[in-house]
This record gives C-alpha cells, structure tokens and sequence, in this order.
C-alpha cells in the first residue's frame, strides 16, 4: 500500500483534476452526437478514455521527475520529492514511465485507429515538455499543449473526427494551463537562473512574467466565450464560465511579485475549482439544454 502511494505522490495524481475534467467535457461532446455507438460501448470508451488519461499524465510526471532528479535534488523545495529522497529509485521511476506508456498505447488501440495511430505523436508532446525547460522559456505552452490534448482525444476516442468545438476548449486549455504554471513557476526564479534553466519567471522576472500570465487567461476566457457562442451553448455553459473566469481572476488577486505565499492556493485551490465547476455546468448544459 506504502509503494501505491509513493507512486501516485510521485506523479501528483491530484494534479490529475486539471486535464479530466477537460477529457470528460470533450466525451460528453462527443456522446452528445449523432453516432452509431450504444450505450455498452460508450461505457467502454468512457473507462478507456479514464485509463488513457490517467497511464498518459502518470508517464508524463514520472518522467519530468526522472529526468529533473538531479535538479531536484539540488532545489531545496524540490528535495523532498521521492527520488531524490530515495524512496523511489529513478531506474523504477523509468520502468514505470515504460509501463504507463505502454498501457496508454495499448488503450488507444482499442478505442480506434485514429486514436491508435495519434497515440505516439501525443506521448512525444508530452514527454517531450520535461526537456524544454532546459533551452526555452516556451515551456509553460508546452506544458499547455500537452494537457490540451484531453478534450479533443477524449472527443476522438467517441467520433473518430475532428470537431471545432474540442479543439476551441483545447486552445482554452492551453493558455489557462500556460498561465498557471507561469505563476507556478515563481518559485524558483532564482534556482532557475543559477542552474541555467529557462521559465517566463526566470527569463523576464516576476513582474513581467504575471502580465504574461495575465494575458495567457485572457485569451483562456476569451477562447471559452468563444465556444460559448460558436457552439450556441445556453444557461448553465454561461454560469460555468462565470465561474471559470472568476477563479482565474481570484488566482491573480492572490499573488504578487514581492508575495509568493499563496502561490499553492491560486495553483491547485483556483484552478481545480475552476476546472471540475465549469465542467460540470458544460455537462448540464451539453445533456439539458
């Protein structure tokens, strides 16, 4: 039971309320539709589309803290993580990365080809964020475009087709998950810039680097109202995303160049309310309006 643990800490399972309930908006997106599928199957590929989602993030994290291991051990507020402490070793940390990928393709191939033939191109994008920090401070959009993938993988998995409307909430996706790990990020400006590593925060310096974040929510909301009219969604989408901006408003009340100290509660509090309550009324609004 200690190793489950050890492991879901390893990865931040919890941080998995950032990207699913996305992936569940883009499901239900595509459930909504006109398809040939009956119910047993849509239940299949709801539990395969979880699977994915979960095998996916948990090679992604794992190997960010694979490959950051040495760095981490270094960063005060990264040393207590599982291998540089030693409770996992990174030789088990790999097999693991290894493993969930492999899981990952397995499940695509029995979703759909399109999804099956797409699986290695989205495990590149998101492997390959945990070396961008090293030449660009682009990471942040990569680590956006990654978790981007949710919505409209999750709408592929049901359709097998691509659709403006998962991929709008996708690029909302990418500038909300862009801006908060910017302001993530300010907690190690100056460990960033003594192990030549590139951020927004470490290359442009917090104040700038909030305006930044600022304006990635900008475009966040304005690609959810977007949608909203685009897709002509009704009473409930327009509550969610009421809801959606004002935790990213209240995320940037918190947290000031000279302040850090509640940079976790604007990180996780802010965005995984914003996330699962503007699903939730996305959902209600797809199935009863």
């Amino acid at each position: 039971m200690s190793t489950v643990k050890n492991y879901l800490s390893l990865v931040k399972f919890s941080h998995t309320i950032f990207a699913m309930p996305f992936a569940l908006i883009g499901f239900f997106l595509g459930a909504s539709q006109p398809t040939f599928y009956n119910l047993q199957h849509l239940a299949l590929i709801f539990v395969l589309v979880i699977v994915c989602m979960v095998s996916a993030r948990s090679a992604a994290m794992a190997f960010n803290r694979y490959l950051d291991r040495h760095f981490d051990a270094r960063n005060p507020r990264t040393a207590i993580r599982e291998i540089p402490k030693g409770i996992i070793s990174a030789e088990s940390a790999l097999r693991f990365v290894i493993l969930s990928s492999l899981i990952f393709i397995t499940a695509t191939y029995f979703i759909n080809s399109i999804c099956f033939y797409l699986s290695p191109v989205a495990l590149f994008v998101i492997l390959f964020y945990s070396y961008t920090k090293r030449f660009t401070p682009l990471c942040h959009l990569v680590l956006g475009l990654g978790l981007s993938l949710a919505p409209i993988g999750a709408y592929l998995a049901v359709t097998g087709v691509f659709n403006m409307v998962p991929i709008l909430f996708s690029l909302a996706v990418i500038f909300w998950v862009s801006g908060f790990d910017v302001i993530y990020a300010l907690q190690d400006v100056e460990f960033d810039q003594s192990q030549q590593l590139y951020s927004i925060p470490s290359v442009f310096g917090k104040s700038k680097a909030l305006k930044v974040s600022e304006l990635l929510h900008v475009l966040s909301a304005a690609c959810v109202i977007t949608v909203g009219i685009y897709a002509h969604f009704h009473f409930f989408y327009w509550i969610g995303i009421a809801v959606f901006v004002g935790m990213l408003l209240y995320q940037h009340s918190l947290v000031k160049p000279d302040d850090l100290s509640k940079v976790n509660i604007a990180f996780m509090t802010a965005n995984g309310i914003a996330s699962v309550v503007f699903a939730l009324f996305v959902i209600t609004d797809i199935f009863l309006s």
